[in-house]
């Protein structure tokens, strides 16, 4: 089970952190990715991150500004947005991979949180 939360509404510039906590399947066996979707939108990963902690990936649209982290002994993957931008606007999801290391293709993950929703005003 994934349960994602942080989400809120911010204005442009401004930062939140999203947590992605994991239960039920150990942790450290699955690659986790963040991934967004705008009403309307086709949804898009924006991050991702090894089992091992390693080899973070962000989409072009987010690089330099959001940063992927997790800890393994809380069993969290976290997504810190800084600098957010009104188009960052989406419901986040978070999922996990049955294996080490995965790319941002929504089809290489097999579990996946509710998701959380992120407003940025203008």
């Amino acid at each position: 089970q994934l349960q994602a939360s942080g989400g809120g509404l911010v204005q442009a510039g401004g930062s939140l952190r999203l947590s992605c906590a994991v239960s039920g399947f150990t942790f450290v066996n699955y690659a986790i990715g963040w991934f967004r979707q705008a009403p309307g939108k086709e949804r898009e990963g924006v991050s991702c991150i090894s089992s091992y902690g390693t080899s973070p990936y962000y989409a072009d649209s987010v690089k330099g500004r959001f940063t992927i982290s997790s800890d393994n002994a809380k069993n969290t993957v976290y997504l810190q947005m800084n600098s957010l931008k009104p188009e960052d606007t989406a419901v986040y999801y978070c999922a996990a991979a049955r294996k080490a290391v995965a790319g941002t293709g929504r089809y290489d993950y097999h579990y996946w949180g509710q998701g959380t929703l992120v407003t940025v005003s203008s």
